[in-house]
């Protein structure tokens, strides 16, 4: 990679091989656990949508883990050869809802699968033709600041809500977050190094001993049961409607105006991950990714999804979850993220143990998220501090951003709180064009880099203000 490695106060740099072998393993390990409550919760949320039965409903988590793991290894080794973990888009929720309200079922599938497929082209293509690369000098620390700060800001509702199922366990974990990576890793190298796995693993003990005596009942929020585990099978075959790694639900279908109106989700993931590039270039103590390496990233992205559909999950993107992981453990080592790629496939093809991985319990998940998605707005904090925050025109641009990416999606979805209805554009003769602006509006990230992209490049500013020059 031509970008310059700064060690810093890194115990892995990038392309550093931790030994032995058992402490990388588990480090790989960390970076699973860390993505599995997002890249597990798209399917358990568009599976019953999809009337589908548990059956199918493991076979598409199975789907989406086979998926994550490939599209990794694709992105670490081909794309943008960042430590960067690849997972689910929840940028797409939008359009799969929508075909959902049209099909049911594996039909449901076949059609996300066309409309993923034909739109990783277009992903491919804005890779492979430089386009997005070409942005770079347009965008500059005003603008990527508040899309990070909003990566990490719009999961909110997965944090503390998730946690707040049941406080005591989601304390326990967020507690030990902090005492291992803070307090007992100046003494110890293994809580240095896997503070996110220890506090985790912490939180399902506890979980499942009070679920073992009886003191959790089955419908208590951290309730932890392994009957999945043992009903479960041990090894997915290739092929095979319903349960194979290829094509699992049959050939995709496609429809254009499904494909349109998942363009919007594409553009949006591309903000998403441009910003995400510079974070973990940030957190790996590299200089910012040059635009080759963005348009490699962008164009494996592109790959991904391809692959993504025929493996009959769904659309995939960096994973800000996992970046965040690099700034607690400071291990910022490609080998460690390819062994976490590797063990994705495994817990795709070997369904015991992603059935082991799915009894984390969400409270479990949410106490994790708290402590990682803050850390990721944060960062966002960082880049816009390489701008200079004397001028007053930054700071407009900066709020005005940050704040619209917050509100303006509120408009599209409605507040029920306030009694706000959600507020959906139609537009009669083109409804596919409606659908994307609605997509583009109800995504925080995707509304703060347009505002910031136009406001940034029409208003005066010198390129030492605008933080591109020193």
């Amino acid at each position: 990679m031509a970008a310059e490695v700064r060690r810093g106060d890194l115990i892995y740099s990038i392309d550093d091989i931790p030994r032995p072998f058992g402490r990388a393993f588990f480090l790989g390990v960390q970076h699973v656990l860390t993505m599995f409550g997002a890249t597990v919760s798209v399917p358990l949320l568009l599976g019953p949508a999809m009337g589908l039965n548990q059956a199918q409903i493991a076979t598409l988590v199975g789907s989406v883990m086979l998926a994550s793991g490939v599209v990794t290894l694709l992105q670490v080794h081909w794309g943008s050869r960042l430590p960067i973990v690849q997972g689910v888009s929840f940028s797409f929720l939008g359009p799969f809802f929508a075909i959902i309200g049209q099909y049911k079922g594996p039909a449901a599938m076949q059609y996300i699968a066309g409309a993923i497929i034909t739109g990783s082209f277009v992903e491919m293509a804005v890779g492979h033709f430089r386009w997005i690369g070409k942005l770079r000098r347009f965008i500059s620390p005003v603008v990527i600041g508040p899309v990070i700060m909003l990566i990490g800001l719009a999961l909110f509702k997965v944090g503390a809500p998730k946690a707040g199922a049941y406080w005591p366990i989601a304390a326990l974990v967020i507690i030990c977050i902090f005492w291992f990576s803070q307090f007992l890793s100046r003494a110890s190298l293994v809580f240095r190094l896997f503070p996110i796995l220890l506090a985790v693993l912490a939180g399902w003990v506890v979980s499942y001993f009070f679920s073992s005596i009886g003191t959790f009942a089955p419908d208590h929020p951290a309730y932890v049961s392994l009957q999945v585990v043992r009903e479960s099978k041990w090894f997915r075959p290739p092929w095979g409607e319903g349960t194979g790694w290829i094509l699992p639900w049959g050939l995709p279908k496609f429809s254009l105006a499904f494909f349109l109106a998942i363009l919007a989700s594409y553009l949006a993931s591309m903000i998403e991950s441009f910003g995400d590039y510079h974070s973990v270039s940030y957190m790996s103590r590299l200089s910012d990714p040059s635009e080759d390496t963005i348009n490699k990233g962008i164009r494996a992205e592109g790959v991904g999804c391809f692959f993504t559909g025929l493996f009959g999950g769904f659309a995939s993107t960096s994973y800000s979850e996992n970046i965040g992981l690099i700034g607690i453990t400071r291990v910022a080592s490609r080998y460690v993220v390819t062994i976490g790629a590797f063990v994705l496939i495994f817990l795709g093809i070997f369904g015991k143990f992603g059935a082991l991985a799915a009894t984390l319990p969400g409270p479990v998940v949410g106490a994790m998220y708290c402590a990682l998605f803050g850390l990721i707005a944060a960062i966002g904090v960082q880049q816009v501090a390489r701008a200079d925050l004397r001028s007053d025109r930054n700071l407009l641009i900066i709020g005005f951003s940050l704040f619209m990416g917050l509100s303006l999606p509120a408009y599209f979805t409605g507040v029920p709180e306030f009694g706000i209805a959600a507020k959906k554009v139609v537009i009669a003769g083109a409804p596919w064009l409606a659908e994307m602006i609605n997509i583009i509006g109800s995504t925080g990230m995707a509304v703060a880099a347009i505002f910031g992209l136009l406001l940034d490049n029409i208003l005066p500013g010198t390129p030492e203000e605008r933080g591109i020059r020193s």
